[in-house]
């Protein structure tokens, strides 16, 4: 309930709104840019954040772990999810298609991380796991299914125009499935997958007693907070990609 001088849960989400909006169109500028650009830039970029959420991965095993070969484990573990997905990263946009393909993933777990919020606030009903994040529904979680397949059709279906202006793209390398059966079953295999993340990420805040990874990104509280599901894609996607791509070789 909103107190007389209107400083309620949600007046004070409405407070942060302006500061959300400005860091994340921040955000976007410097991740378009350094997409846009390629090469070191991209590399640079995606290493940077691989090692800020690395780092603050460590802040919150610090918190839940005594020291012991436990804590160091979950470190040298930490070290090697963030690691592997940001190699991912790096090795996708040298590919000839490799922005559109960027665009692809990121555009899926955007995807689900509105539909999944837009469906589990009008929506609501039963939570999937209130221990761990109890802010998270079953409708959310559909919500994310069908926000993610739209992103990734509007994508698919825009990127010749969203990367005309990037002279390496050879958009029709992306060998991507374009049916509307199959790019629903991308879509609900990315939700599932990136909400798996976010779990796994407010577990260990809860593990650690606090709110947020970090306070670099004003009004979003930490790197690790942004891309709790994209590294969970980019780790198990990328993964299996390996592992069928060796047995063809093999």
């Amino acid at each position: 309930m909103a107190g007389a001088d209107g400083t309620g849960p949600r007046a004070r989400r409405n407070a942060d709104l302006p500061i959300r909006v400005v860091t994340a169109f921040v955000m976007l500028v410097v991740a378009g840019t350094a997409l846009w650009l390629g090469g070191m830039a991209w590399t640079v970029f995606v290493l940077i954040i691989g090692i800020g959420v690395w780092i603050e991965w460590n802040a919150l095993v610090l918190l839940f772990r005594s020291p012991g070969r436990a804590r160091t484990a979950w470190q040298a573990a930490g070290a090697v999810y963030c690691g592997i997905a940001s190699a991912i990263l790096i090795q996708i946009r040298q590919e000839p298609a490799g922005a559109a393909i960027v665009l692809l993933i990121l555009g899926a777990v955007i995807g689900t991380d509105i539909g999944a919020y837009f469906a589990g606030r009008t929506i609501g009903g039963p939570k999937i796991a209130p221990r761990i994040s109890p802010s998270k529904t079953w409708a959310g979680l559909g919500g994310g299914v069908v926000g993610a397949s739209l992103l990734i059709w509007v994508v698919l279906g825009n990127a010749e125009r969203f990367l005309s202006a990037i002279p390496t793209a050879q958009l029709t390398a992306v060998d991507i499935a374009r049916d509307p059966l199959q790019i629903f079953c991308m879509g609900a295999a990315v939700a599932v997958v990136a909400q798996a993340g976010d779990f796994f990420e407010s577990w260990m805040k809860r593990a650690a007693g606090v709110k947020d990874s970090g306070k670099l990104l004003p009004g979003h509280g930490g790197l690790f907070d942004r891309v709790d599901g994209l590294l969970a894609v980019l780790v198990v996607f990328g993964t299996l990609f390996v592992i069928v791509r060796l047995s063809t070789l093999s």
